[in-house]
């Protein structure tokens, strides 16, 4: 029996240290150090790097208009919103991270590919039995002869369940609940993920078979593990949304094979996720017109323009009181701005009102070209004046209360023709861009666009 010793690895660097600090000696991290216990035969860090590089290592130099080029060949999933994402779908000798918070929804996703796909899968649980697995393919009609199931927690069974099914697609839900039994250590600490990761990617590079590694997430959103894991598999998938609302968001933050750009769209029901291809319809099919606080904002995600609507809210505040900020999918600093800039270059006063605003289905809206329309939203409900009925507005605010350029400008336009509005804001320096279905309005600053607006 090897002797065990505690050590405490840092999530980011790997660096190992004999105690519990702080802050990480090495890279300079805070509260990054986490607990592992290791034995004897647990291979260092160092080792495993210098192995996983020797793999990859290439004979002999060469110049680079001499390397042979090939190109990826991809296998759709099935599902085309995912493979939307990965660029076409899934390359054979490829590993994917799929990564997102508990219940969003991620494990009913890959049964769902894991149904779709054209060859056997082999889905590995670790985390639920299989007959709950088979209870929900059942609800969500995920079932087919060639889809094999495996509840295992040991990395050996699963080694096992793939040299028996030979299958062509490997999903293991998750990464961090395996474990390998030749290392004294409990599933999900450091070293056990990854050595599980590393060995997988091992079998399916040897294999050439496709695999997806499910990753929890910690509170910050960031992948739970050592960061080692998301550099060794190939793709790394981001499964995002409000459990809240049925609107699910599919992302790539790494793709070695494609373009990390495209964004999947699902929307979550009692039979699954469904593919969402006219994002603008769904996001505005419950908008009220004419009511006051509320503007249509074309904005990009990725490659994907939809059209989004944003709301404010305001209310007068007690004397003596503090005034409350409340922002739902935008920033707190971002909306605290907003109103500097609207009080300061506007003469709208908020300093004695409460302001909430949200953005309608529970999306995170991220793009500067957003601020035009939040600006209009925020003097709308101060004013209690609706904006015109069918007016969208798309540009960044700078500090002066100018409207800035943004990019995509062009397609942030035609979604807005698409979907029936016939006047849209955009900045004054924007380029010329032909339009006979709407009319262009170019405003040079927020006091501008407001007198347009209403």
């Amino acid at each position: 029996m090897p002797r065990l010793r505690t050590i405490y690895v840092c999530s980011s660097c790997q660096a190992q240290h004999p105690k519990w600090g702080g802050q990480c000696t090495s890279c300079g991290e805070w509260n990054s150090l986490v607990e592992d216990v290791v034995g004897a035969d647990v291979p260092p860090v160092s080792k495993t790097v210098a192995v996983h590089r020797s793999l990859n290592a290439s004979s002999e130099p060469l110049p680079i208009t001499q390397v042979m080029h090939e190109v990826a060949s991809t296998s759709p999933t099935g599902i085309p919103e995912f493979d939307r994402v990965l660029d076409g779908g899934l390359v054979p000798g490829s590993v994917t991270l799929v990564s997102g918070e508990p219940g969003i929804g991620k494990s009913t996703l890959l049964l769902q590919i894991a149904a779709a796909w054209s060859g056997r899968a082999l889905y590995v649980s670790a985390e639920e039995s299989a007959h709950q697995v088979r209870i929900r393919a059942e609800r969500i009609g995920a079932t087919k002869p060639d889809t094999f199931l495996v509840s295992a927690m040991s990395l050996g069974d699963i080694v096992k369940a793939i040299d028996k099914v030979k299958p062509s697609l490997v999903i293991v839900d998750s990464v961090q609940t395996i474990a390998d039994e030749a290392i004294e250590s409990a599933p999900g600490s450091v070293t056990q993920v990854r050595e599980c990761s590393f060995r997988l990617v091992q079998e399916s590079k040897a294999r050439d078979i496709a695999m997806i590694l499910v990753g929890h997430v910690t509170k910050d959103g960031n992948i739970a593990g050592p960061r080692l894991l998301e550099h060794v598999v190939d793709t790394v998938i981001s499964f995002e949304g409000d459990r809240l609302h049925p609107l699910r968001m599919v992302r790539a933050i790494k793709h070695r094979f494609g373009t990390t750009t495209e964004l999947g769209l699902f929307e979550m029901s009692e039979s699954g996720l469904l593919g969402v291809p006219d994002a603008s319809n769904m996001l505005l099919n419950d908008r009220q017109r004419g009511v006051a606080g509320s503007v249509v904002v074309p904005t990009i995600d990725g490659q994907r323009p939809m059209l989004v609507e944003v709301q404010a809210l305001t209310s007068k505040v007690a004397a003596g009181m503090t005034p409350r900020r409340s922002p739902q999918g935008l920033e707190s600093s971002r909306l605290a701005m907003l109103l500097a800039v609207l009080e300061r270059r506007t003469s709208t006063a908020f300093s004695n009102l409460e302001v909430y605003v949200s953005v309608v289905g529970g999306l995170k809206l991220n793009d500067p070209g957003s601020d035009l329309g939040f600006c209009l939203a925020l003097v709308s409900a101060a004013l209690d004046a609706p904006t015109k009925t069918h007016l969208a507005a798309t540009g960044e605010v700078g500090l002066g209360g100018e409207v800035r350029h943004v990019n995509h400008l062009e397609r942030r336009v035609r979604e807005a023709e698409r979907m029936g509005f016939n006047e849209i804001l955009i900045p004054a320096n924007a380029k010329p861009i032909d339009s006979r279905q709407s009319k262009l309005v170019r405003v040079a600053s927020v006091a501008e666009a407001i007198n347009h607006a209403f």
